[in-house]
């Protein structure tokens, strides 16, 4: 399998981080799964739908993703799960592993990294701190897969993940799938950038 060359990942990295500084308007729509909004919710965070987009469901729900976006399409999505840190105790992920509140959001993102690929032959990023600021997070990281041909990801050829967290509050992973990564890629991330946030 070919994995994308680091030229293009810092070239997706650098419009990840445009995109996160510029305001995409969102329409105000709250999500309509009520699980969805309860994590949100633990996890201090906030969603509105991004224009461009409508609600969807995940293949499954056995990756912990309760809620899914996409555009009418169907040439990109976003699939969302958060967990809460409040309790400020070790946290369990679905592979049963044990997780520190603090590692957390490394974890979350190699491990869907590594379910996608079954290795480890994916590149990753940290977010700046500039960015992170504009999602009141504390710390994040970006993970490009090349993927595997398979029904459980809906045959997308690449998917980004990012992961942010908020210390004490909350981490959340989201996935977006794409089947290119030139410019009808960056356009959904741009429309999609501004749909979920810490609260401050």
């Amino acid at each position: 399998m070919q994995i994308v060359s680091k030229p293009i990942l810092s070239a997706i990295i650098g419009w990840v981080v445009m995109l996160c500084a510029t305001s995409a308007f969102a329409q105000v729509k709250s999500p309509t799964s009520a699980r969805f909004n309860k994590d949100l919710a633990d996890a201090n965070l906030t969603f509105t739908l991004p224009n461009g987009f409508r609600e969807t469901k995940p293949v499954n729900d056995d990756d912990n993703f309760d809620y899914a976006i996409e555009v009418p399409d169907g040439n990109f999505e976003i699939w969302f799960q958060t967990k809460s840190l409040k309790e400020n105790k070790p946290i369990k992920l679905k592979n049963d592993k044990q997780v520190n509140p603090d590692s957390l959001y490394l974890e979350m993102g190699r491990s869907q990294a590594e379910t996608f690929l079954g290795n480890k032959n994916y590149l990753t990023r940290s977010i700046p701190q500039y960015s992170l600021q504009r999602y009141g997070a504390d710390a994040g990281k970006t993970y490009l897969v090349n993927l595997p041909d398979a029904t459980a990801t809906k045959h997308y050829k690449y998917a980004m993940i990012v992961v942010l967290q908020k210390n004490h509050a909350g981490t959340m992973e989201a996935v977006c799938f794409a089947n290119e990564l030139g410019p009808g890629f960056f356009k959904n991330l741009n429309m999609a950038s501004s749909c979920i946030k810490f609260n401050q």
